[in-house]
């Protein structure tokens, strides 16, 4: 009996497992040759999923960014937005370098219309917007990344009281 493949399970599979190998290698480390070898497959078998690197890393993208199918966020927006942001802390720094390499050379407009780009914004701004409501996403979101990268810049020195002091002082905005 011929064995029965959720083809589209298994290309969701492969994303996971190439986004880290994206993390970890970053984008212009990698060769789809490279990544076939590390997921196990023939180059080919990677091409029958993803036509190009470009297309795997979207994929990837969407992967990474998507709300997990962990147990809903509970208490207050800010609660969440805490939770949210100690959660995005561990990977942070690997995700920015990623996506710095992925950017390098590209011109503002390019990275505007990268489908990539757009993919990671959109999942970021509507779960803030699920827990915000869309009148204060954007400066939430603006706080959010601007914490994360305070706290990478600054050696892991997470002043959890003063963002949630901002984020509550945004949020009473949208009461």
């Amino acid at each position: 009996m011929p064995k029965i493949v959720d083809h589209d399970a298994y290309k969701q599979e492969l994303a996971g497992r190439a986004a880290v190998l994206f993390a970890e290698q970053g984008y212009s480390g990698l060769g789809m040759r490279k990544i076939a070898e590390a997921l196990g497959l023939s180059k080919s078998a990677l091409y029958h999923y993803f036509p190009s690197k470009k297309e795997l890393f979207l994929a990837c993208t969407a992967v990474a960014t998507a709300p997990q199918d962990a147990p809903p966020l509970t208490g207050s927006p800010c609660d969440q937005l805490m939770a949210m942001a100690t959660d995005m802390r561990s990977g942070f720094a690997s995700e920015m370098a990623l996506v710095f390499d992925f950017i390098r050379g590209m011109s503002p407009t390019d990275i505007a219309k990268d489908p990539a780009m757009k993919q990671a914004m959109s999942n970021y701004q509507t779960t803030i917007q699920n827990i915000t409501g869309p009148k204060v996403a954007d400066e939430i979101l603006t706080l959010l990344i601007g914490a994360l990268m305070l706290d990478l810049f600054s050696g892991g020195s997470w002043p959890e009281d003063a963002i949630r002091a901002r984020f509550d002082r945004v949020l009473a905005q949208n009461s």
